[in-house]
């Protein structure tokens, strides 16, 4: 085993053993911080790998954005951690359970790695189905803010898990730059986002997703779902309440959360 690959395995370890007792802890040791994307790439693979390997479990989902300079903003979600059914466990913040609302598109045909690009067109055909959806947050590190992004990136950017929601129109969705997003929650909590994707149009990110992990001999699998980017950030929602998120023009899910 190489010295990158050592340090990519103890790194794993650490965020493995925080994702299975959900706690938090300080940076990495500077031994095994990655200092670049790459090193942080190395990490996320051998997360993935470890995680699946003790958990028995598999990729089940992909989170991702078209990424900006110097920056690639892409992450495994294991199967497990992908709920439909509320009350949904979490590793809550206080009392509070973190998401994002997205749009959930799951493929129902393999992209697999290839020696000529996916277009478009390629990744358009291979979608099944477009769904409601909520990124479920949370952070294996204590200060989360104090890591620097190649930290992030090797954790999986925050993600815990996902809900899926309800099936909605393809044609609507795929146009779905701009969501009003409504939130009533049964303890009378309510909030509006003016909700916008953050790369404007909401399959943007997968075409680059297929493209990235066919560059990597990775492929996108049948059955996989991918998230392409919230649309109004992390919204904090009560414990122990049922919540409903209405997606304008799109729909509603129904959800509740309890603490793990």
């Amino acid at each position: 085993m190489s010295e990158h690959q050592s340090a990519a395995l103890a790194a794993a370890k650490i965020l493995v053993a925080r994702r299975v007792s959900g706690e938090q802890g300080p940076r990495l040791p500077e031994a095994c911080r990655p200092a670049d994307i790459e090193a942080a790439l190395a990490i996320q693979d051998a997360v993935t790998a470890l995680w699946c390997e003790t958990q028995n479990d598999s990729v089940g989902a992909w989170k991702c954005l078209q990424p900006p300079p110097d920056k690639l903003v892409v992450g495994p979600i294991y199967t497990s951690t992908i709920n439909s059914i509320p009350p949904v466990a979490v590793w809550p913040k206080g009392d509070r359970a973190r998401i994002e609302p997205e749009l959930a598109f799951f493929f129902g045909k393999d992209l697999p790695p290839r020696p000529e690009p996916y277009t478009p067109a390629d990744v358009d055909a291979a979608i099944a189905r477009t769904h409601l959806a909520l990124e479920l947050i949370n952070s294996r590190y204590a200060e989360p803010d104090a890591a620097e992004f190649p930290e992030m990136l090797a954790d999986g950017l925050v993600n815990q898990g996902l809900f899926i929601g309800p099936e909605v129109s393809a044609e609507k969705s795929r146009h779905a730059d701009e969501i009003q997003i409504h939130i009533e929650c049964a303890n009378g909590e309510i909030s509006e986002h003016a909700g916008r994707h953050p790369n404007g149009n909401p399959r943007a990110p997968l075409y680059w997703l297929a493209e990235f992990l066919r560059s990597r001999g990775q492929g996108i699998q049948a059955g996989q779902a991918v998230i392409t980017g919230s649309y109004a950030g992390v919204i904090e929602v009560p414990l122990d309440t049922n919540i409903k998120v209405y997606y304008t023009d799109l729909g509603m899910l129904e959800v509740s959360f309890t603490a793990k």
